[in-house]
């Protein structure tokens, strides 16, 4: 993988690169779209890459390992064989279901023991399982065996799991260094920074986590329920210490104005589930703002759901007719809705990137993240 800056902007520390992986370029900043179990919710592939225009996805390890299991992603040829997806592909290790599953895991030296969300089964993960299961399910970018702490989180619970991350991130390196990819194609790994909230943590973990000299970095253990400005306060922070000349992922990462206001702060890529899951409940983001699709006020609206967007699916369907797919509880009403709210990530990213090239990006920045706070 290799990384390279084509502009900074000269009124904040926004960034704008192009990641070059064998399965394709990544302009930066990017949005990754989640698809947990191999698939993002209720969208099809061309979808993905025709309308939404997608340049990387998600996979969850953790999910992935149960369903469909290593011997089918292995028998297909990886991920990319197996759901017909030939752009790049990032794996999440299965740290932050350490976070999740806090009432079925225990967590010691070796790894996490887990209980299985489908049947109750118990599983291992450590650092070199999960460097292998990885491996096995075909990722471009997959990341270290991290533990996600919670918020609030207990000064001395987050140094020692902090510093437990960085023993386990050598043990991944070691791993993942000492074995190939397996379908012919390179795969690169990120290290992840840990620290909850304290800034003496964060540095320390930015500071050991750059030690290392990865292609790429990430930005863990945030977006977990802590307030927006101290998200900010620590990830400009770390990204103040990361290499500039290395991709800063800042994982789990968020609304439209959280994405606009941590491009600002150096961050590269991000990922969350949020614009498909409140897609599903009938929540949309617009260039104008936030609409609830399902208030009344919709239900004689027949303009297109987001004429200045452009795509399929934000210019077919009109307001009214979502509003009665969700209403009715149409499956399609789903669908629509996440198609329109992944174009729009994308086309918020893609416009960032622009106004960084462009030398403008900090005022329309400023512009933008009100408005799309704003509720329609």
């Amino acid at each position: 993988m290799q990384f390279n800056l084509v502009a900074t902007d000269a009124q904040s520390k926004a960034r704008a690169g192009v990641v070059q992986t064998e399965h394709g370029v990544i302009e930066t900043p990017i949005f990754m779209p989640v698809g947990t179990a191999g698939t993002v919710k209720a969208v099809h592939q061309r979808e993905l890459k025709e309308d939404i225009k997608a340049e990387i996805i998600l996979g969850n390890t953790y999910h992935l390992y149960l369903r469909p299991g290593l011997q089918i992603l292995e028998q297909a040829g990886g991920l990319h064989k197996f759901n017909g997806w030939d752009r790049p592909i990032l794996t999440d290790s299965g740290g932050y279901q350490v976070f999740s599953l806090a009432g079925t895991r225990k967590i010691k030296e070796e790894g996490v023991k887990f209980k299985s969300h489908i049947d109750g089964s118990t599983l291992n993960f450590t650092p070199e399982n999960v460097m292998d299961t990885q491996r096995i399910i075909g990722a471009d970018i997959i990341m270290a065996f991290d533990e996600c702490t919670p918020y609030p989180c207990d000064y001395g619970y987050a140094r020692n799991s902090m510093e437990r991350t960085h023993r386990w991130l050598q043990r991944c390196v070691d791993r993942f260094d000492s074995t190939e990819p397996k379908y012919g194609f390179d795969q690169t790994l990120f290290p992840i920074v840990q620290g909850s909230t304290y800034k003496d943590l964060r540095v320390q973990s930015a500071e050991t986590i750059a030690s290392f000299g990865r292609e790429g970095n990430a930005i863990g253990g945030l977006s977990v329920g802590e307030p927006a400005e101290m998200m900010y306060e620590m990830t400009e922070l770390v990204c103040d210490i990361l290499p500039k000349d290395k991709p800063r992922y800042l994982m789990g990462v968020g609304t439209p104005a959280n994405i606009l206001e941590n491009i600002a702060l150096g961050v590269d890529m991000f990922d969350c589930v949020l614009p498909t899951r409140n897609a599903r409940n009938g929540m949309l983001f617009t260039t104008q703002g936030i609409i609830n699709i399902r208030n009344k006020k919709w239900a004689d609206d027949f303009s297109p759901i987001d004429a200045e967007l452009g795509g399929y699916a934000s210019t077919f369907y009109s307001k009214a007719y979502l509003r009665h797919l969700v209403h009715a509880g149409e499956y399609l009403g789903g669908q629509v809705a996440s198609v329109h709210n992944l174009t729009f990530y994308l086309w918020l990213v893609k416009q960032a990137r622009q106004r960084i090239i462009d030398g403008t990006f900090r005022d329309w920045k400023d512009v933008m993240v009100k408005k799309l706070m704003t509720r329609l």
